[in-house]
């Protein structure tokens, strides 16, 4: 008979219900070997100083911000000029100043280099105006060159027009790399209606979704990329440093309602080129450059120079240098002499 309050499955001397589970636990643990805890300790580290990385990198580039790529040629020659490089969709401060890096040897002839990075919340042409008339500023600019990459080309434009009009700063020359003119020179619209569909009704794409769209995009148009090209690529997007999917789609949505005649009469004497592939699957080459021409015909001083032979074909300055530095380096030379007697120093 049980003992008065006694539960009938413990008995003296033998452990109850939960006692024995301890000591099932216990032994356990002394199963664990001591491999597998440094393992399982050293991945979780490995996921906590990811995480970490992620959060201080996000933290960062929730503003607009100027990115100085320091070249003591430039530096030295050329304190009061600089080059601003506007990036194309999806593309991270990171590579921004890589293409920089690529086209060292024929911007550093002109002016200083640095890349604008894009705030994660959002494209934001207002806080980009600020971030810009304030790098002016700071280091005493007198005279600026754009380089608009891709869809950056809009933006560089925009940007130019607001600056004269707000601040009465005129930018001297702006590229054109393979920048659409409008939504209707995107060729891939199916995924940019869609992105922007979504965005506009408060949809946010997670990133997983984004990397593996950028596989299957890049491994269609295999012809124009190499397996680096598309590992790397793809990469990217799934990693810390990658564009936000805000950001993103707040890009599709700023294409999507562009309109370039707003600023045709807002730049002054800016001079405006533009560069492209005829072989480029992203933007229709033809219509973007005939866009742009007559849209900004007084502006305009060319658009015969080609970027054939680069892979992709679609603004790919970064991958393509030796493509794009003997094109920019002929516009320079022909719009923005060196003076007399000067000397070029290549610096790749």
């Amino acid at each position: 008979m049980p003992y008065k309050g006694e539960d009938p499955q413990e008995r003296p001397g033998q452990p109850g219900p939960d006692l024995a589970r301890l000591l099932a636990s216990a032994a356990s643990l002394k199963r664990f070997s001591r491999r597998g805890f440094l393992a399982g300790a050293g991945a979780s580290a490995v996921l906590v100083g990811d995480m970490l990385v992620t959060r201080t990198v996000q933290a960062e580039r929730r503003v607009n911000r100027i990115l100085p790529v320091p070249d003591d040629f430039a530096d030295a020659y050329y304190p009061d000029a600089s080059w601003f490089l506007f990036p194309g969709y999806k593309t991270s401060w990171e590579e921004a100043q890589w293409i920089l890096n690529a086209l060292r040897g024929a911007l550093n002839q002109r002016g200083r280099l640095a890349a604008v990075g894009y705030s994660n919340l959002g494209l934001d042409i207002d806080g980009l105006v600020i971030a810009v008339i304030e790098h002016v500023r700071a280091n005493k600019l007198t005279k600026l060159f754009f380089y608009g990459h891709s869809f950056g080309g809009m933006v560089a434009t925009q940007v130019a027009a607001r600056l004269r009009e707000l601040h009465g700063v005129e930018v001297a020359f702006i590229v054109l790399d393979s920048s659409p003119y409008s939504r209707h020179d995107v060729l891939d619209q199916s995924w940019f209606d869609g992105v922007v569909f979504l965005y506009e009704r408060g949809f946010r794409v997670p990133s997983v979704v984004r990397g593996g769209y950028e596989l299957g995009e890049r491994v269609i148009h295999k012809d124009e990329r190499s397996w680096r090209q598309i590992l790397d690529q793809t990469l990217e997007q799934l990693s810390p440093i990658a564009p936000s999917s805000v950001l993103i789609q707040t890009e599709s949505a700023y294409i999507y309602h562009f309109e370039g005649l707003r600023f045709m009469d807002r730049l002054g004497g800016t001079k405006m080129a533009y560069i492209g592939n005829p072989r480029d699957r992203t933007v229709r080459y033809q219509t973007a450059l005939e866009a742009w021409a007559v849209a900004f015909r007084t502006n305009m001083v060319s658009t015969d120079l080609q970027t054939e032979g680069a892979l992709p074909a679609h603004a790919s300055p970064g991958w393509n240098p030796t493509v794009y530095r003997p094109v920019l380096q002929q516009l320079l030379d022909e719009f923005f002499p060196l003076p007399r007697g000067g000397s070029r120093v290549s610096v790749f």
